[in-house]
């Protein structure tokens, strides 16, 4: 790893780390907490808004490397919107159909812009708005949805897109120290949608050689493998609720973190066995993502 990687992701370990009580502190202040409920396992009113450091450490990587990355400009634009639609939420309470709209015009903008088909273009905008709900959906445990994008972007290092897979790897660190395993912080709606969106709209850009030339069936199948924990446990919910009559979106507490800790009764079990799978899934995705690229 040259120099700059090694720069890069040190300066964003600190800043995770150091932005992290910035938002803490905002969320005391402005009473930006998370409560207590049935649906959830924490027992005490914790801060959210974790994602601010995350979000305003994207834009700064944004600067730096928008001369020689212009598509960033689309994707900073877009995650300010995702980010800022979740952040929002976190504060008062904003309708699920706001919030999809949001995320679908994020997702427009970065790929509606690129050189691929229509029906490719189609595919990418529904993976990276209901990846972003994934993320959402799976950050119901402290650290998991944080350790769970930073396998993600370290797998974007192993297909040879270092710039962004190291600095969002390296932020994620130093806000997960916050988070893990006794959470002072948790990363709200606001966090959770934007490590979702940061993932899936690099993945898009970064790979768009390989995307471009894959046949259909073989986007789908690298965007379930790519998609990893989020996305199986996503579907695995959504089915089951419409299997019980449920609206697809009926909150419940029998996601796959919920029933491995009341198997395992340890969270710290859940998130290793959950991230163990992510990292399988993955490593199945780089190797078809390889494939692809040949």
């Amino acid at each position: 790893m040259d120099i700059q990687l090694m720069l890069t992701g040190l300066l964003g370990f600190f800043w995770g780390g150091f932005t992290a009580p910035i938002s803490i502190r905002l969320a005391y202040d402005y009473q930006i907490m998370d409560l207590p409920d049935r649906r959830k396992i924490h027992e005490e009113r914790t801060p959210r808004g974790a994602g601010l450091g995350l979000w305003a450490g994207y834009l700064l990587w944004s600067l730096y490397f928008v001369s020689g990355m212009p598509d960033v400009r689309y994707s900073a634009t877009a995650a300010t919107l995702v980010f800022l639609g979740g952040y929002v939420d976190d504060m008062k309470s904003v309708s699920p159909f706001i919030r999809l709209a949001i995320h679908l015009f994020a997702a427009g903008l970065v790929v509606f812009t690129s050189p691929l088909s229509f029906f490719s273009k189609v595919v990418c905008l529904f993976w990276i708005t209901g990846t972003t709900s994934a993320y959402n959906f799976i950050d119901g445990v402290n650290g998991l949805c944080i350790s769970v994008f930073m396998a993600s972007a370290l797998a974007i290092c192993l297909v040879g897109h270092y710039p962004f897979g190291v600095a969002a790897a390296a932020t994620a660190l130093g806000v997960l120290c916050w988070n893990f395993p006794m959470a002072q912080t948790f990363l709200g709606d606001g966090g959770s949608t934007l490590l979702g969106f940061l993932f899936t709209s690099h993945f898009v850009m970064d790979g768009m050689p390989v995307l471009a030339k894959a046949d259909l069936h073989e986007m789908i199948l690298l965007f379930l493998l790519w998609g990893g924990v989020p996305v199986l446990d996503t579907l695995i919910a959504f089915s089951r609720r419409i299997m019980r009559g449920h609206s697809p979106f009926y909150p419940d507490k029998r996601h796959l973190h919920h029933l491995l800790i009341e198997r395992t009764r340890s969270h710290l079990a859940a998130v290793l066995c959950l991230l163990l799978l992510h990292a399988l899934i993955l490593s199945c995705g780089v190797a078809v993502y390889a494939k692809l690229r040949s």
